[in-house]
């Protein structure tokens, strides 16, 4: 009976570890996985310079996806529990920052102002761009005939970026 016992005992014993083993080496190949296609953009391998500005910046980054564009590379990531977009030039150089907000995150006499001239609107989309000029934002609003985006630069009142009517 003891010997059965010692059996059974053994063979659970090398059915966990097998178990376990095959968990840990899929967990790391999923790991593998993520960080190498973390430095790609569209196929292209991201340029050490613009990692390490990024990293150095965004270190507790998570979710990072890459894209590049014509003399730039865009960053899309989680920070702090917010998706942000972060632009780079070719040699590393931060160019904006972009992340999505609520109204009530737009400076008061902003949000005011949307309350009282776009009453009729609803806010399909809002968002906050810093670069070195300083702070701006933009937001959608639609009803039902137009779709009208709006440009707040560093706080100034809200310019008509674009405007387009519904089908």
């Amino acid at each position: 009976m003891k010997r059965i016992i010692k059996e059974n005992l053994k063979s659970t014993i090398k059915y966990l570890k097998l178990t376990v083993m095959k968990k840990i080496i899929l967990i790391m190949g999923l790991m593998l996985a993520v960080s190498i296609s973390s430095v790609y953009a569209n196929g292209k391998k991201v340029s050490p310079v613009v990692l390490e500005s990024f990293n150095k910046e965004f270190a507790s980054a998570q979710e990072v996806s890459w894209q590049e564009g014509i003399g730039y590379y865009k960053a899309a990531f989680s920070f702090n529990g917010q998706n942000m977009f972060a632009y780079f030039s070719k040699q590393g150089e931060l160019l904006s920052i972009a992340r999505y907000i609520s109204l009530l995150q737009l400076p008061i006499h902003l949000f005011s102002d949307l309350k009282k001239d776009y009453s009729d609107s609803w806010i399909t989309n809002l968002f906050e761009v810093n670069k070195k000029e300083g702070t701006h934002y933009y937001v959608t609003l639609e009803n039902a005939d137009t779709i009208l985006s709006l440009l707040s630069s560093n706080g100034s009142e809200w310019k008509t970026y674009s405007k387009k009517k519904k089908l």
